[in-house]
C-alpha cells in the first residue's frame, strides 16, 4: 500500500507539472498573461532599438538577462553535484533523515526514486537556462547587426521585420528561463516527498495554484498591461485587440 500511494503521488507531480505547461501555453492564446504581455513589451523594445544610434543601453539590458540565466544555470550544477553526491551515501543519508522528527523513512528504492526525480528536475532546469543564455547571445548579435537609424537602405517593412525577429528571439528565451525557473518551483515540491507522499501531493498542487496565480491573476500582470494602449477586441480575436502573441507559458 506504501509503494502505490508513492506512485501515486509521483504520478499526480507529472499530472501537474505537464498539465499545467499544456494549459498555461493554450490559456495564453485567448487570454492576458504575464508570458504574452511581456512578449509585447520586448517587440516594443527592439524597435525602439532600432530608433536609437547608440545600442550599449541595450546590450547592457541583454547582457543582464543572460547573467541571470547563467546565475541559475551555476546553481543547478550545485544542486546536481550535491544530489549526486547524495545517492552514492544513501544509507548514511537515510540514517541521518530517519532522526528528524518528520522523517518517516521509506525502501531504499524509493528513497533512491526521490532522489533521481529530483535530480531530473534540475537536469531540466539547466537545459532550460542554458538554452535561455544562447538565446539571449543570437539577440546580442542581432542588436550587433541591426541597422541604424541613418541607413538609407533598409525599408520600414524590413526594419519591422527585423524587429519582429529580434524580438521573438527574445521572447523565446524569456519562455526558455520561465520554464526553467518554475523547475526550481516543482523542485520544492518535491523535497516534499521526502516528508511523505501526501505532503509531496499537496505540495504539488500549491505550486499550479501559484504559478496560475502569479502568471494570470497578478498584481505585476495588471501594473505591466495598464503600461499599453489595447484596442476593443473584434469578433473573430481574443481578448485583446492586438494581434494575438505566439501563445507561449
Amino acid at each position: 500500500m506504501g509503494n502505490v500511494l508513492e506512485l501515486a503521488s509521483l504520478l499526480w507531480f507529472l499530472i501537474c507539472w505537464l498539465g499545467y505547461a499544456t494549459y498555461s501555453k493554450r490559456r495564453a492564446a485567448d487570454r492576458p498573461c504575464l508570458s504574452n504581455t511581456l512578449d509585447l513589451y520586448r517587440e516594443d523594445w527592439m524597435r525602439v532599438m532600432l530608433k536609437r544610434g547608440n545600442r550599449i543601453a541595450d546590450a547592457s539590458v541583454v547582457g543582464n538577462l543572460e547573467r541571470n540565466g547563467a546565475f541559475f544555470a551555476s546553481s543547478c550544477l550545485l544542486i546536481l553535484a550535491g544530489i549526486i553526491t547524495a545517492l552514492g551515501y544513501t544509507e548514511q543519508v537515510m540514517e541521518v533523515f530517519g532522526t528528524m522528527p518528520f522523517g518517516t523513512l521509506p525502501s531504499r528504492e524509493i528513497w533512491e526514486l526521490r532522489m533521481v526525480v529530483l535530480l531530473v528536475v534540475f537536469i531540466y532546469a539547466f537545459f532550460k537556462f542554458t538554452w535561455s543564455m544562447r538565446m539571449y547571445n543570437f539577440v546580442s548579435v542581432m542588436i550587433g547587426s541591426a541597422p541604424t537609424p541613418d541607413d538609407p537602405k533598409p525599408s520600414p517593412a524590413s526594419k519591422e521585420a527585423f524587429a519582429r525577429s529580434a524580438g521573438n528571439v527574445c521572447n523565446l528565451a524569456g519562455d526558455a528561463f520561465n520554464l526553467g525557473l518554475r523547475s526550481y518551483y516543482y523542485a520544492l515540491a518535491v523535497v516534499g516527498w521526502f516528508i511523505h507522499p501526501a505532503v509531496f501531493i499537496a505540495a504539488s498542487t500549491l505550486v499550479v495554484v501559484v504559478l496560475y496565480r502569479r502568471e494570470f491573476c497578478s498584481s505585476a500582470l495588471v501594473a505591466l498591461r495598464s503600461g499599453k494602449v489595447f484596442e476593443e477586441p473584434a469578433p473573430t480575436r481574443g481578448v485583446k485587440g492586438e494581434a494575438t502573441p505566439d501563445s507561449k507559458s
